[in-house]
């Protein structure tokens, strides 16, 4: 998702001007944002992302606030961990705060192709959420499996990456977007 990185009241007021609402802040610094109460969603005027932007910036160790368009749908989780001399690791599950909690991450070594990917994605216990269920939409699974596939082969193309996360994606039947990424080198 478009994100710009604002470090002053004068920056926030430009960016805010090019997006639509509702808007999300997120404290730019401390690794775990909702921790230390970092992550502002549903911020629908003016008003609320200034008031929000003043209180993110007192956070100890935030350098500066992202701002981004808020994205609806499920989230979900991809990323991937160097292992020696076997290569990476690459992990998919459900996002944001499921991840830790529920623990219900799949895995294969890069590089994946599409089969092995979605074998991934379907061997999850929240497999249910991802394809929809009591009404709700669910997540396009091609676009969900097709980013285990880029990221597989990203990190195999690229084994100085040490880490990658990318958590969440926000996923719904239309479209997976990247929310909030992460690699280390």
């Amino acid at each position: 998702v478009e994100t710009v990185v604002c470090n002053s009241q004068a920056a926030l007021d430009a960016a805010v001007r090019k997006m639509q609402y509702p808007i999300v802040l997120k404290a730019v610094g401390p690794v775990h944002k909702t921790e230390v109460g970092g992550v502002v969603l549903n911020l629908n005027s003016r008003e609320q992302v200034l008031e929000e932007y003043r209180r993110l910036e007192k956070i100890p160790d935030v350098k500066a606030v992202q701002i981004q368009e808020m994205k609806f749908g499920e989230e979900l989780y991809c990323g991937a961990i160097r292992q020696g001399q076997f290569g990476h690791l690459v992990l998919c599950g459900l996002g944001g705060i499921f991840l830790e909690v529920l623990n219900d991450v799949a895995n294969g070594l890069a590089p994946l192709n599409e089969a092995e990917a979605r074998s991934m994605v379907r061997s999850l216990k929240a497999y249910k959420i991802i394809r929809g269920y009591r009404n709700r939409p669910g997540v396009n699974e091609d676009l969900f499996v097709d980013a285990v596939v880029r990221v597989a082969s990203l990190v195999h193309l690229a084994p100085e990456i040490a880490e990658l996360d990318i958590n969440p994606f926000k996923g719904s039947p239309g479209e997976l977007v990247a929310v909030d990424a992460r690699i280390r080198i």
